[in-house]
């Protein structure tokens, strides 16, 4: 069965919000997801298409950091479906999504996950930069990834997500 990674389109809501809601157990990161699309945040939403069926998803929205010249994007959540996973659904989210952020010209992204998931592409320990997270969560956890050099070499500071963010 061949996957078509494509931006997410209105008629996908619905299924986001299943796909979302099971991979993460409850209904929390699917209304995160609404949320900020309804509030215009998301800088790329994509899914992951197999046949008719959404098999994955993911979201970038803006964040804001001190001292970064350019835009920096949060990446949350990324969901795939149970029968999906370690099929390379994630990866291919991931890098569609990166590779049209580098297209919208942002400077870089920040994560709160698996640094040993993550760290395959290139994100690092967010401190590295002088960065940390509004949320009281591990620093290893917390990383960021330029998507051009230097991009956060004069960042310092907390990084800030969008207020749909706090009711998660």
């Amino acid at each position: 069965m061949s996957m078509l990674i494509r931006p997410a389109t209105v008629a996908d809501a619905h299924a986001i919000r299943e796909l979302v809601t099971a991979a993460f157990g409850q209904p929390g990161e699917a209304g995160l997801v609404d949320a900020l699309r309804d509030a215009g945040r998301a800088s790329v939403e994509l899914v992951a298409q197999a046949d008719d069926l959404i098999v994955g998803h993911v979201l970038f929205s803006s964040v804001s950091v001190e001292g970064v010249a350019g835009d920096v994007a949060g990446l949350a959540p990324l969901a795939v479906a149970a029968d999906w996973r370690r099929q390379g659904v994630g990866r291919a989210l991931i890098e569609a999504g990166l590779t049209e952020l580098r297209k919208q010209g942002a400077a870089a992204v920040v994560v709160l996950g698996d640094p040993a998931y993550y760290g395959r592409f290139g994100c690092v320990p967010a401190s590295r930069f002088g960065l940390s997270c509004e949320y009281e969560v591990p620093a290893e956890y917390f990383m960021a990834l330029e998507l051009w050099p230097d991009a956060l070499a004069f960042g310092a500071g907390v990084v800030r997500y969008a207020p749909e963010f706090a009711a998660l």
